[in-house]
């Protein structure tokens, strides 16, 4: 992975504004005829776009990724599950929605009319849009898991390496799901939660693997690292058991990275895409040591969101590895509100003064793709580029 040795770099987490014809051809099921020209027309044209925009290190939006609406957050995993045998509908699942990924989440019981609400506009919204998180209420794991998506990573790994030609681009990287994300669907194969996780670790290797053998930088997403404490563990604050549960899961990450060298990795961990409060998250300090054991050279953690702004305070007595580096956001997929650049440029130099500059890529908190309007996402990445110049000059006097 480069590094801010001269100046800071800029990245985002991955998700982008896709072109409305493009979504409309996911949206129809549309022929592989039809759908890889424009497909492939996209990404070269989102490659340009993030390179003038100022971002250093980027991908392909996500566009492989099928994304059927404009405000769609659940497409950045939804899309491993046609790449994936050992699944099948289930009614009385798909009938519960969402509840039946949860135990019983604390904020959802203090804030009930809040997510009442909520629920009831994104059932709505799902029913009108065929939204990708829609597509996965229902499935359960029947059979063995196994990874079956070979043709689509590499039209994904194709597109991906013809835009960074054409553009010139020095350094590429590319999202794939995590294990622990995965295994939040019903598992009736399994003989218990350790081994469906470990089996669908050696699934979503295999993508691991042909990214890397493509000479891409790895992000592995895992925001049910952390969002997993609220739905499973909060109603009784067994911060234990959910330590125990991460550790695992950690566990299970590094199993799928075994023979891929560290610094072709970064990992993404989040709150979550949903507009909430989010007052029932774990801490950071609670879970950053776990973080750390995760065999990657870059970690991506949430620094924009105003829930989690603060926690650059955890790197002041957690101590950064050597050869490590943090990858914070520095603008928020959360708000419509745009960050001034001066606002940017201090966090950055907040994290730089606390791990050393050279070890800090600026960021997004998470995907703006599907969470905020086309036209807002570009110009937080406008501030985010613009808030790395202004922290340049602070850094480099």
């Amino acid at each position: 992975m480069k590094r801010s040795d001269r100046r800071i770099l800029t990245t985002h987490v991955g998700s982008l504004p896709r072109p409305d014809d493009l979504m409309a051809l996911y949206a129809a099921n549309a022929p592989d005829d039809k759908l890889q020209p424009r497909l492939r027309a996209a990404v070269g044209g989102i490659v340009r776009q993030q390179s003038e925009s100022g971002i250093d290190v980027i991908n392909d939006g996500e566009y492989g990724k099928a994304m059927r609406s404009a405000m769609d957050f659940g497409a950045w995993w939804s899309y491993v599950y046609p790449r994936l045998e050992g699944f099948q509908l289930r009614e009385e699942h798909a009938k519960k929605g969402r509840a039946a990924w949860t135990f019983g989440s604390k904020e959802r019981k203090d804030f009930a009319e809040f997510y009442a609400a909520e629920a009831s506009a994104a059932a709505s919204a799902a029913r009108q849009s065929g939204s990708s998180s829609a597509q996965l209420y229902g499935l359960t794991c029947t059979e063995p898991v196994k990874y079956v998506g070979h043709a689509a990573i590499k039209r994904d790994i194709d597109n991906m390496a013809a835009a960074a030609r054409a553009g010139g681009v020095e350094e590429v990287f590319m999202t794939a799901v995590s294990p622990a994300t995965l295994q939040i669907l019903p598992n009736a194969y399994y003989k218990n939660a350790e081994d469906y996780t470990i089996a669908l670790a050696e699934a979503i290797r295999e993508e691991y693997k042909a990214i890397v053998d493509a000479g891409f930088i790895l992000q592995i997403d895992d925001p049910a690292l952390v969002d997993i404490y609220d739905w499973w563990f909060s109603m009784n604050d067994d911060k234990a058991g959910y330590r125990k549960w991460a550790a695992f899961q950690v566990e299970a990450v590094n199993h799928a990275l075994q023979g891929i060298p560290e610094d072709r990795v970064r990992f993404h961990i989040c709150w979550g895409s949903w507009h909430g409060p989010h007052k029932g998250d774990v801490e950071l300090k609670d879970v950053v040591d776990l973080l750390l054991k995760v065999k990657a050279q870059g970690y991506s953690v949430e620094a924009g969101n105003v829930r989690h702004e603060h926690e650059w305070k955890v790197w002041q007595s957690t101590k950064l590895p050597d050869g490590k580096v943090i990858i914070p956001g520095v603008v928020s997929h959360a708000t419509n509100v745009l960050e001034h650049p001066e606002l940017v440029a201090d966090r950055i130099v907040r994290f730089a003064k606390t791990v050393g500059r050279e070890n800090v890529i600026a960021s997004t908190d998470c995907g703006l793709g599907g969470r905020v309007h086309p036209q807002i996402a570009w110009a937080k990445l406008a501030a985010l580029s613009e808030g790395a110049r202004l922290a340049t000059k602070a850094l480099w006097k």
